[in-house]
């Protein structure tokens, strides 16, 4: 869809979560990637941090970036396969309130394209909580270019037609 550019560019506010038990700051790949890609766009990255493969740890943790009135959406990568360790999605059940599944749905449409059928084995999902968005992208390097270049580049652009992420966020809130 096409970018209008006679409307407003309006830069939000992004954390971001690498989901691990082995990355470390020195090896994250795909966060860094993520990191570039958040502020090449022009959002601002709010804070960043890893956390292992636990679903309490990252309730928590999870739960306190949508508390903060800083933190517009979250962006995680990894967790989302089928292992015994990855346990994303069953976090974000825990704090969700809505599921956004064609996030999921266009995300494993789009990785078709790059990786086949083994797209069947991701997991890759969005929620909304206490009108913060989570993003749940796979860990793979491909992957998190293949969730930001093929969705939220453009959902979290103002600018998209016919309509987009940012332009609901006044509404997110609404009983």
């Amino acid at each position: 869809m096409p970018i209008d550019e006679s409307r407003v560019f309006k830069p939000i506010n992004i954390a971001l979560l690498t989901i691990s038990d082995t990355r470390t700051a020195a090896d994250d790949t795909s966060g860094d990637i993520l990191a570039e890609l958040i502020k090449g766009k022009g959002h601002r990255l709010i804070t960043r941090a890893i956390e292992r493969d636990d679903v309490g740890a990252l309730v928590s943790r999870l739960n306190n970036w949508i508390d903060d009135p800083q933190i517009d959406a979250i962006i995680s990568t990894g967790g989302t396969g089928l292992t015994g360790r990855d346990i994303t999605p069953e976090a974000l059940d825990r704090v969700k309130e809505k599921d956004i599944p064609g996030f999921g749905e266009l995300f494993r449409w789009l990785s078709y394209q790059t990786i086949g059928t083994s797209t069947m084995q991701s997991r890759a999902c969005a929620v909304l909580s206490r009108g913060t968005y989570i993003f749940a992208l796979p860990g793979s390097n491909g992957a998190v270019k293949d969730g930001w270049n093929g969705i939220l580049d453009e959902q979290l652009d103002s600018r998209n037609r016919p309509c987009n992420f940012i332009e609901l966020m006044p509404r997110l809130r609404e009983t």
